[in-house]
This record gives C-alpha cells, sequence and structure tokens, in this order.
C-alpha cells in the first residue's frame, strides 16, 4: 500500500473508532444546526481532529479542506498536496440511528485526486484506491457493476435538503430518472453511495449541491474500479460545480442526456 494511502486509511480508522463509540449513546450527543436540514455533531468535530491529527502528523507541510474547520494550509504555507475530509459523511443518518454513514478522505495533487478512502464503520467495510493501482474493498480487487442498459439499473442519489436548492427541477429530474431505471436510492451518504457504485451495488449516481469532500474520494474509487464520472454535462468540473454523475460506462452514457440541461454550466 502507497504510504500517503495507508496514511488515510490509518486516519479513516481513528475516526471510526471515535464515531462507532459514540453510536451507542446518540441520545448524549449536542446536535447543531449549520443551516436547514444540515446538521453538526461533536461527534463530526471529534472525527475531523482525529483525522487531521494523523495527517499532520505525517504529512505537516501539506494543506487540508475539510467540512467543519474548513480549509487550511500546511506548515509552510504552500504546498501541492490538499487532503480532502469529510469526518462523517451521512451526520443526519447517524443522529437518528440509520445505519449508513461513513468517513471520507481523499489526497489531491494540483487539483488531481491520486488517494482515496471510504470507510463504513457499520459493516467495517474500507474502500481504498490508488490512481493507476486500481480500487479495492477490503484489499480485494473491485469492479462497477456490468449492466449494459440503464433500464436494468439500480441508481443512487440525493434529494434536495436545503432551502436553497431547486426541488422543483430535481423532482421533474426524479419523475424522468424513474421512469428510465429499474429502481432509485437515496441512502443519504454521497460519500458511500459513490463506493457502492464502484462496488457494482448501485449502476449509477447523480446528484447536485453536494460539497468536494462529499464526492473526492468516491470519485477515485468508482474511475479506479472502471467507472466514469463527471458533471452533468459531462465534463470534469464536478468538484467545482457540486454536481456528480457516475456509473458504469454504458449506464453513464445513458445518463448523461437526461442531466445536461440540468447542469450548472448551462445555467
Amino acid at each position: 500500500m502507497h504510504p500517503m494511502l495507508n496514511v488515510a486509511v490509518n486516519a479513516a480508522i481513528s475516526a471510526a473508532q471515535i464515531i462507532h463509540r459514540a453510536s451507542a449513546e446518540r441520545h448524549r450527543l449536542t446536535v447543531s444546526k449549520k443551516q436547514h436540514n444540515d446538521f453538526v455533531t461533536q461527534v463530526d468535530r471529534a472525527s475531523e481532529a482525529a483525522i487531521i491529527e494523523t495527517v499532520r502528523a505525517a504529512y505537516p507541510g501539506h494543506a487540508i479542506l475539510a467540512e467543519e474547520s474548513g480549509r487550511s494550509a500546511g506548515a509552510d504555507g504552500l504546498s501541492d498536496f490538499q487532503w480532502i475530509i469529510d469526518p462523517l459523511d451521512g451526520t443526519t443518518n447517524f443522529i437518528h440511528g440509520f445505519p449508513y454513514y461513513c468517513v471520507s478522505i481523499a489526497l489531491a495533487y494540483r487539483g488531481l485526486v491520486t488517494h482515496a478512502v471510504v470507510y463504513d464503520p457499520n459493516s467495517n467495510e474500507l474502500f481504498t484506491a490508488t490512481r493507476g493501482g486500481g480500487a479495492f474493498l477490503n484489499e480485494q480487487p473491485m469492479r462497477v457493476g456490468g449492466r449494459r442498459q440503464l433500464a436494468d439499473g439500480l441508481i443512487g442519489t440525493g434529494f434536495p435538503f436545503r432551502e436553497t436548492d431547486d426541488i422543483e427541477a430535481y423532482t421533474r429530474l426524479f419523475v424522468e430518472m424513474s421512469r428510465a431505471c429499474a429502481g432509485l436510492r437515496r441512502p443519504g451518504a454521497c460519500a458511500l453511495d459513490l463506493a457502492n457504485v464502484a462496488a457494482g451495488r448501485l449502476d449509477g449516481f447523480f446528484e447536485q449541491g453536494v460539497n468536494a469532500w462529499d464526492m473526492a474520494a468516491g470519485s477515485l474509487l468508482i474511475t479506479e474500479a472502471g467507472g466514469r464520472v463527471g458533471d452533468y454535462a459531462g465534463g470534469d468540473a464536478f468538484l467545482q460545480l457540486g454536481e456528480i454523475v457516475a456509473g458504469n460506462p454504458a449506464v453513464y452514457e445513458e445518463m448523461l442526456p437526461k442531466l445536461r440541461g440540468y447542469s450548472r454550466t448551462v445555467q
């Protein structure tokens, strides 16, 4: 395992241990609201602190982009390396005891994601990838699914949850995609949804209004597992635009025409 990926794995496991211990005492959590339907707990913050501590110990000069603490520079103030961290993706699920959430850590070099870890503390599943080195689930090679048609595909998505989101446009898209595929699922943790596309459990995924830390690790898992990832227009600006479509190559190509008109590149 690449040394940088090994640091990411160790950081994710440390964070997951904090999350797992706290899950038994969710009723004692202090829950804050960042905005409508967007929550944060002390578990999010403790998990993030554990990740940053592990990363800083190994690479003090690297920059960090983390959901709760924001963007920070390395010890030298400049770095081509940036760690992109979601310490607990699926906080609302966690608060309610719905067992679908994860830790997501990616490392980007000059804006290109090179290493990725998504860890599910409920199933003890560790998804990893290194650019050019393949994708793995618990150290076993992982490939996207083989279904050739969207009509046969199980597709993941994320519903709008912020007050500023365009729920009407999404509702139109939801109806169209529902009619086009075998089933739509919205489990509520984008990073884990993307990992499950890489594992072939979902054939595709689409969501708008998501942050870089929700997508960065999962996007590399998918491409290294033989899939495709892009923005709704089929470009590669998904991290910047906050919209993502992903899937095995055949399903991805069939999804794109349905999503292109909703892309932020054409609005």
